[in-house]
């Protein structure tokens, strides 16, 4: 009888430390382009989506908005596209309570241009390493505004603001392959990876001399009989040159960030946690 009162004197305390409507995962959150947020019809969609994928009720995790500002701070400087608040579609949901590896499922039936490989890689050059992220959209989309969202998200989640210069890098990197796969012959898998070997090479010889990081590019690409203008080998040269230039300020986040994915890589505080300490400790185990 007594442990029967201290279990209900549990549940009571949790009931009392989490207020209607909070979110009891702090692991997850979802961010909306501002476009899917504003439409009813939009957003339903978006969130079949999560819930299909992620098996998460998505009605109790934690939200924000990417607007197009947002995402114009980053195109602007890269692109030079601007886009109006009815333009930013692409959404992303951030799991971080399975966070051995790195993952990205790709909604491909609305995200046309950017893969979930090049999301990856993209990633990993802002040091991010680890959590699962799902991509979707209502409707068609390139998918190159939800990195902001998704690095966005790992800085709601883990309260570790990403440097500016790395957003830049791994932004940079995204719009750069978007562009070459919309004016060229070459497959995004293809492309993604291309980056993926030749950042890996650059990064194990710590190489940050632009023409030799043109030629590792051209080897590659004869090597792998990739069909690529030259001027496209350029602008991934500057885009691979200015990851490697950021590893400074990549390195300064991991550890900023990495008490914080060690604290949770147990699964962190949970109700169902909680509630299976309460049955062991009612049936004594």
């Amino acid at each position: 009888m007594k442990k029967i009162t201290i279990a209900i004197l549990a549940l009571i305390l949790v009931g009392m430390l989490i207020p209607a409507g909070f979110s009891t995962d702090s692991n997850v959150v979802i961010t909306y382009g501002e476009t899917t947020y504003a439409n009813t019809n939009y957003k339903s969609i978006v969130d079949n989506f999560f819930a299909a994928q992620s098996n998460l009720d998505v009605n109790n995790i934690g939200t924000k908005i990417i607007t197009a500002n947002e995402v114009n701070q980053v195109s602007s400087g890269i692109t030079g596209k601007y886009y109006s608040s009815n333009q930013i579609l692409s959404s992303a949901l951030l799991d971080l309570n399975d966070n051995d590896n790195l993952e990205v499922s790709v909604d491909k039936s609305k995200i046309t241009t950017i893969t979930g490989d090049m999301y990856i890689s993209a990633l990993k050059s802002a040091g991010i390493t680890k959590g699962h992220v799902y991509v979707t959209s209502p409707v068609e989309a390139t998918g190159e505004s939800a990195l902001a969202g998704i690095m966005n998200a790992y800085e709601e989640v883990t309260d570790v603001e990403i440097p500016e210069s790395v957003k830049e890098a791994a932004n940079d990197e995204i719009y750069t392959q978007a562009e070459i796969v919309d004016n060229s012959d070459v497959s995004a898998d293809e492309l993604a990876q291309l980056v993926d070997n030749v950042k890996q090479e650059v990064s194990d010889e710590n190489i940050t001399d632009h023409d030799t990081i043109v030629n590792i590019i051209n080897n590659y690409v004869e090597n792998n009989n990739i069909n690529i203008t030259n001027v496209d080998i350029e602008n991934l040269a500057d885009t691979i040159e200015q990851v490697q230039n950021v590893q400074g300020d990549v390195s300064y986040y991991q550890d900023q960030v990495s008490g914080f994915l060690d604290e949770n890589s147990n699964g962190g505080f949970s109700i169902d946690g909680l509630m299976d300490w309460i049955k062991s400790f009612v049936n004594g185990k």
